[in-house]
């Protein structure tokens, strides 16, 4: 299955829409032990991938990526 561009970027908005409520539902549960260090992608960007990944033909993440 092929995607568009706006089609991926449609999906990442929605990811990426997602993924700020719910870090703000969840910073306000939790402890307050966050991590130092900032991660390279954010969740938004790997949950688009992933999401992209399951769309496609491939046998592992590795082909796919």
């Amino acid at each position: 299955m092929h995607l568009s561009k706006d089609k991926i970027t449609e999906i990442f908005v929605l990811v990426d829409e997602f993924c700020i409520e719910f870090d703000k539902t969840i910073s306000k549960h939790s402890l307050g032990n966050k991590p130092k260090k900032k991660p390279k992608m954010n969740n938004s960007e790997v949950i688009t991938i992933m999401i992209l990944f399951h769309f496609g033909a491939f046998k592992n993440l590795k082909h796919f990526y």
